[in-house]
């Protein structure tokens, strides 16, 4: 069963963050441990997808040099924008939402922001679990404070989405588009998955977590994991680090819930619908009490809700549902 970390282990892979060899006696002089601990931990850390070599007489190191999550090189990535935020990292946690949404209720201030190494119980939408990967995921989430009621919610998922997309695309040749309402593709495999939870009054304050899981270099056990078709950064030729990624994300993130908060999702519906996968597609909207409905994708409204034009040249919004891609048959 997936279990928080043990507190050892992720001092033991920040030494090996340069991908360098190091002796299983300097590594255990350094973290005042036994060499028969540092052993074990490695084997532990290859269990959760991390490929490591061992040689003899030179020690260990990782295949990949990794970029473990540092809050202040986040920081500088920022900028200015970095007085927007108060962020946490912790080495592994459950669920970054649901830890957050403790936080929130306990007072945490607009703009927190809590990223983990290693989340064992992550979460996606309709209950399904997240896969991550330690060391190539990137699973954070974000608490924005809203004056406005739940209703005028609506279009975050999207708004989130979009920043995504954004952050992606500065660092990418591979273009990443969207899928309503919260999942970020790349050729229609998914790269990015958004969770946003919402507490609060209907007619306001309210608030928002909004969760980000992003695949970054999946092993082979966490892909063959996933119920559907997934891409990572690696894949994709992106070679900036997480950090660079998160303050990245962060940035777009903050500017769009800017916006949305001064003009509403309107003012981000043409970027939106220009990220748009399933642009004029034939889709099947799959509703909460399972019927599906079939037409052609049309965008999306000014509050966010799904536009589906059916056979008939009607043309209905919808705001919950999950959209899938299928080919139209012909009629015989």
């Amino acid at each position: 069963m997936p279990q928080r970390l043990p507190s050892s282990l992720l001092p033991l892979l920040r030494c090996l963050a340069d991908g360098r060899f190091h002796s299983g006696e300097v590594l255990a002089e350094r973290l005042a441990m036994s060499r028969a601990n540092v052993c074990n931990l490695l084997h532990q850390a290859e269990s959760l997808g991390l490929a490591i070599h061992a040689l003899r007489g030179r020690g260990y190191r990782l295949a990949h040099a990794a970029d473990w999550l540092d809050a202040d090189r986040v920081r500088g990535a920022l900028g200015a924008r970095a007085a927007h935020f108060t962020l946490r990292i912790v080495d592994s946690v459950d669920s970054t939402n649901r830890a957050l949404l403790e936080a929130a209720q306990r007072g945490a201030p607009d703009g927190t922001v809590l990223a983990a190494e290693h989340q064992f119980a992550g979460r996606g939408r309709r209950g399904r679990a997240w896969q991550s990967a330690l060391g190539g995921s990137l699973a954070f989430s974000v608490l924005w404070r809203f004056d406005a009621g739940i209703a005028a919610l609506g279009g975050l998922s999207l708004a989130a989405g979009l920043a995504v997309a954004r952050a992606v695309n500065r660092h990418s040749r591979h273009r990443a588009g969207l899928k309503w309402p919260n999942d970020v593709l790349v050729g229609h495999r998914k790269l990015a998955g958004i969770l946003v939870e919402v507490q609060g009054d209907s007619e306001g304050p309210s608030l928002a977590v909004v969760g980000i899981g992003l695949n970054v270099r999946l092993p082979p056990a966490q892909r063959e994991a996933i119920d559907q078709a997934v891409v990572d950064l690696a894949e994709m030729g992106v070679t900036c680090g997480r950090n660079t990624l998160l303050a990245a994300c962060l940035a777009e993130l903050h500017d769009v819930v800017v916006r949305l908060r001064r003009d509403g999702f309107r003012a981000l519906r043409a970027e939106w619908e220009a990220h748009h996968a399933h642009a004029g597609a034939p889709v099947t909207l799959t509703l909460p009490d399972a019927r599906t409905l079939h037409g052609i994708a049309a965008g999306v409204d000014e509050r966010g809700a799904f536009l589906l034009t059916d056979d008939s040249g009607v043309t209905r919004a919808f705001h919950g549902g999950e959209i899938s891609l299928r080919p139209r048959r012909r009629q015989p």
